[in-house]
């Protein structure tokens, strides 16, 4: 059954608003104007809902900017994007989406550039990784909201008791998953290739065998790369064919059942975000953290994700827009949502603040590693069903019997043709 829940508005409009854009949003208006917000739920219940945050933010904004409401609607992560779509083809485009894509809706002329809703100091904190990728055509549309890395996590007491080592190497991970295998645990390491998110997975090791999802140019796909053929061939030959990655098959594996076997220490390694590590801790689980390593240990990019906030023209609202988006980006509300969802900051002065607040130590490993990261080409309106041909196909490169360089030249050519239609 979906979730949905409806904000409530705080604050009474006043005759005339007061605020004043700067940067090119710059000047006021007159009259009452209610901007309707679409966000996604980062929470795991109605207890730790968005909802909450977004409507503290909205009711202290409008405390300070009479003449400006905000209301919002927080909803799944399963059902938002899709509900996002279907609202602007019925001509009902909210002001305001925070979701996982904007690459269709820039492409469609159907949203604000950043250059007219945010002064440049704003724009100038976001971290120089996440503008870039929220750019089209050197425009960017795109504006970071929430920020991850991965990391290689480890059962500490597993890895102790079966007298393993935290892997620098992949003959390392080998290593350490036989020793775990031989202590009975249920899976040595796990490897969701399922349909839940395995563009990740997929994206994670292609990065440590030294290849990607792109190539060198970053203009072309590149999936069928011999490092990337290299990597899976690895996987199948040295995990999954010495039956290392556990009683599911790959393919049948999907991240959130194998974040759960996790929690509850059925997992020796695997890899994993912030969120897993906080609700790993709290269940007993002491996690070791590590990049992925590469074949030889020598550092390679890991993979980053960013969650955008975009921006709509159709109910014309840019200067209310850049008014409460300035309001936004402040540090103590990019913060605040990171503490309470484990969430790495977007911009510079937010992240230096973690970095330096021995509360966050936790976080520090992924902060780390964000600068180096690689995104997905998510200013590629193709990126959607490339990624969804990873997920139908990618399980089937390390199945019994499967051929990684067939099953990657498959979805090689699925992504030459969603390429051509661009």
């Amino acid at each position: 059954m979906q979730r949905r829940y409806t904000g409530l508005t705080a604050a009474v409009a006043a005759l005339s608003m007061a605020a004043t854009l700067a940067g090119c949003g710059a000047g006021g208006g007159s009259g009452d104007v209610t901007l309707k917000l679409v966000a996604a739920d980062y929470g795991s219940s109605q207890a730790n809902t968005s909802q909450k945050y977004w409507d503290g933010v909205a009711r202290s904004f409008e405390k300070t900017h009479p003449g400006i409401k905000v209301d919002v609607d927080v909803m799944s992560w399963k059902d938002v994007d899709r509900e996002v779509a279907e609202m602007v083809a019925d001509g009902k485009a909210p002001d305001l989406a925070q979701i996982g894509a904007y690459a269709d809706h820039a492409a469609a002329d159907r949203l604000y550039k950043v250059d007219d809703l945010l002064s440049v100091a704003t724009q100038a904190n976001f971290l120089p990784l996440l503008s870039r990728a929220g750019q089209v055509d050197r425009d960017q549309y795109g504006m970071p909201f929430a920020s991850s890395t991965r990391l290689l996590f480890y059962n500490k007491g597993l890895f102790e008791k079966a007298g393993a080592q935290p892997p620098k190497t992949w003959d390392d991970i080998r290593a350490a998953a036989g020793k775990l295998k031989a202590k009975g645990v249920k899976y040595p390491f796990a490897l969701p290739l399922g349909a839940e998110e395995s563009q990740a997975e997929t994206m994670m090791w292609m990065l440590a065998g030294g290849g990607g999802y792109r190539d060198k140019t970053n203009l072309s796909y590149a999936i069928n790369s011999p490092e990337n053929v290299a990597t899976f061939t690895w996987l199948k030959d040295n995990l999954v064919g010495k039956g290392l990655t556990g009683p599911v098959a790959p393919g049948k594996l999907d991240r959130q059942p194998a974040f759960d076997a996790f929690v509850r220490g059925d997992v020796g390694m695997l890899n994993g975000h912030p969120t897993l590590m906080d609700a790993a801790e709290k269940a007993g689980i002491d996690v070791g953290k590590v990049p992925l390593p590469s074949p030889d240990g020598e550092p390679r990019p890991s993979m980053g994700v960013a969650d955008w906030m975009m921006a709509f023209k159709q109910n014309g609202h840019r200067k209310e827009i850049g008014t409460f988006l300035e309001y936004v980006y402040q540090d103590k509300n990019v913060l605040a949502f990171s503490d309470q969802y484990d969430i790495l900051p977007v911009t510079s002065t937010a992240s230096a603040d973690m970095r330096s607040d021995p509360r966050h130590k936790a976080l520090w490993p992924f902060l780390e590693e964000l600068p180096t990261s690689e995104l997905y080409p998510v200013g590629r309106t193709s990126w959607a069903r490339v990624s969804e041909s990873v997920k139908k196909n990618i399980g089937g490169a390390v199945a019994p019997g499967g051929d990684p360089d067939t099953v990657l030249s498959g979805i090689a050519r699925d992504a030459e043709d969603a390429a051509a239609d661009e």
